[in-house]
């Protein structure tokens, strides 16, 4: 079997930030000016494209501090709209530009399933979806915004534990949090993920 060792993209389209590159391994390095892909969560993947989480990690993912924090200075004086999530507070906030528009307690990843600390956006939205894994099969899941990968911000009906690490690397809200945050935020809108 061939295999690849694939590193998730991060665009990086913010005027302090002119890295612009692709970076592969596949028992070689090849580079592409159009993207910079940075490790943020390792993922394996065979010659056919099915891919396989890398083995769970009792410690989150390290962060790239600076960069997160020229992102965020860099959206604060901006107008747009931006989503922070504060994993260690485990709370999320709305911004447009540095003014805080709504807050809320939010569930990520759990020790194991870490949710990746980067900067990231909005890929797609769903209002209701499944979500399956390894262990869960959850049907109807509400206002579903996947900003990396499998990696979403979706409405959480199946617990009550927000405030504290519970989910599978996803970011979970109240339902009707979720549903605010899911009218605000638009595909494109910048996800910024930090400890």
């Amino acid at each position: 079997m061939n295999w690849t060792r694939k590193f998730s993209p991060l665009w990086i389209q913010s005027p302090r930030h002119k890295l612009l590159a692709t970076i592969t391994i596949v028992a070689g390095l090849s580079v592409n000016p159009a993207l910079l892909e940075i490790e943020t969560a390792a993922v394996w993947a065979d010659s056919q494209g099915t891919s396989e989480p890398t083995e769970h990690h009792s410690t989150p993912p390290s962060e790239p501090t600076e960069f997160i924090a020229a992102w965020i200075a860099d959206l604060q004086q901006s107008n747009q709209r931006w989503i922070q999530v504060d994993l260690s507070d485990q709370r999320l906030t709305a911004w447009e530009g540095d003014t805080p528009m709504y807050s809320a307690r939010v569930s990520t990843g759990r020790e194991g399933d870490w949710t990746p600390p980067g900067v990231y956006a909005v890929e797609t939205k769903y209002r209701t979806t499944s979500m399956q894994g390894e262990g869960y099969n959850i049907p109807d899941v509400p206002y579903v915004m996947y900003f990396f990968g499998s990696y979403a911000i979706h409405g959480v009906y199946w617990h009550n534990n927000f405030g504290a690490p519970a989910s599978r690397g996803c970011v979970g809200l109240e339902p009707a949090q979720a549903e605010w945050l899911f009218g605000w935020a638009s595909e494109g809108t910048r996800v910024v993920v930090q400890q």
